[in-house]
């Protein structure tokens, strides 16, 4: 199977990509600070999660790197509130990007506990 098959991945992906488009709409002056955070953050938890899958045979390596994932995960959340709160988003939205951010989470976490189910072998 491919990293691309995994449910956390595509959700993930879905949220990098939700968040690209509306991060456009953020002020000029925000270009490298919050967008370019927040676009990074939520990069970063696919990118994160294809790094463990292909490190999936070695269990401590594997875990390692979802925890790195389910880290990106929780910035991409702070950076949301920043951005609700200098209100560049709507509450509605907010709550949206926020709730599908708890599921990855969800997802994620589920594979930290269960990392046999992926692949992993314990060391």
């Amino acid at each position: 199977m491919r990293v691309q098959n995994l449910i956390a991945y595509k959700k993930g992906f879905d949220l990098a990509m939700s968040i690209f488009k509306i991060s456009k709409e953020f002020p000029k002056e925000e270009t490298y600070s919050l967008t370019d955070q927040i676009r990074r953050s939520s990069r970063s938890v696919c990118a994160n999660l294809s790094e463990a899958y292909c490190k999936r045979r070695y269990q401590k390596h594997f875990i390692s790197k979802l925890t790195d994932c389910d880290a990106e995960n929780a910035e991409t959340q702070t950076w949301l509130e920043f951005a609700f709160s200098c209100e560049y988003i709507e509450k509605q939205t907010f709550e949206n990007l926020k709730n599908e951010s708890i599921e990855i989470s969800k997802l994620i976490n589920f594979m930290i506990l269960n990392p046999e189910k992926f692949g992993s072998k314990s060391s």
